[in-house]
């Protein structure tokens, strides 16, 4: 069960192991980007690819005993089901019906970062470590007893999405490693008094305040390039920025942050433009 690119990477792990995948679920085909012409989720061009089949459930609300997970599961009854980045909350008859429950690959070091945007938020708040826990699923939320993680460096220049590439990668292989050995694995219960929350991002939080820290701004950007990507106003334009370095640099745009500091802008994209350096823009723009 998944539905971005993160998933992507546990299906193929999955398609490239030992164990048979006998279907997958993915949500429901929406309409993508400006022209809103309806496309296919990652996971579901992966699956077809594979020629495995795939379910769009538009809700699980009304799976409530055994025998409606069974019809949903088209009569097959699986070990085990593996959850990532999936998108809906799992009733307990779907939790309850594999013989060895739901398996969910977590983009964090749980009970760290619980939640819908843990990469994102683990680079915003300046971490310099996190990784992938592979946990049972229960009916809270990323609650459940821990069976492996692992831990993974966050790089100093290091952004969102290129931490996402990793932590999916180690994603794939770790629960491969579960599943290999599923019977030897000790559930271990999460310390609730050591979560931390990773809510889903909005749009309206993605402005700089540039009242912060250089390196709070940093992190900042860091956390949300490439999507859903930090923005500011230089004049009357609208502009994302990808990339900074803390000082004030000859090459790109510096702006004065809060205790006298100074970071410059290097990566950016205006509105209705394409994504250039700021060497570039200034070239056409007067800042």
């Amino acid at each position: 069960m998944g539905t971005p690119d993160f998933a992507v990477y546990t299906l193929n792990a999955l398609i490239n192991s030992a164990h048979e995948v006998v279907s997958v679920f993915t949500q429901p085909d929406k309409p993508q980007g400006r022209g809103k012409k309806v496309g296919f989720s990652s996971v579901k061009s992966a699956a077809s690819a594979h020629g495995i089949p795939v379910v769009q459930p538009t809700t699980l609300k009304t799976v409530k005993t055994h025998k409606d997970a069974k019809r949903l599961f088209g009569g097959i009854e699986p070990d085990c089901i593996v959850v990532a980045a999936y998108g809906m909350i799992l009733p307990e008859a779907i939790l309850n019906f594999p013989k060895y429950g739901c398996l969910n690959v977590h983009a964090s070091l749980l009970p760290k970062y619980r939640g819908a945007a843990p990469i994102n938020r683990c680079i915003m708040e300046g971490e310099t470590e996190t990784g992938v826990t592979i946990m049972q699923m229960d009916k809270g939320l990323d609650t459940g007893d821990m069976l492996l993680s692992e831990k993974a460096a966050i790089g100093e220049d290091m952004n969102a999405s290129e931490l996402h590439d990793v932590l999916a990668e180690l994603g794939g292989t770790l629960i491969v490693k579960v599943l290999d050995n599923i019977e030897e694995f000790k559930p271990i219960k999460q310390n609730d008094a050591e979560s931390t929350y990773a809510a889903k991002l909005t749009k309206d939080e993605c402005k700089i305040d540039f009242s912060r820290s250089a390196k709070e701004i940093r992190d900042f950007i860091r956390g949300l390039a490439d999507y859903p990507c930090a923005y500011t106003f230089i004049g009357d334009k609208r502009v994302k920025v990808y990339r900074t370095v803390i000082g004030k640099m000859q090459e790109g745009i510096p702006v004065k942050c809060g205790n006298d500091e100074f970071i410059t802008l290097t990566d950016i994209k205006p509105e209705g433009g394409k994504r250039m350096s700021a060497v570039e823009f200034l070239r056409g723009h007067k800042v």
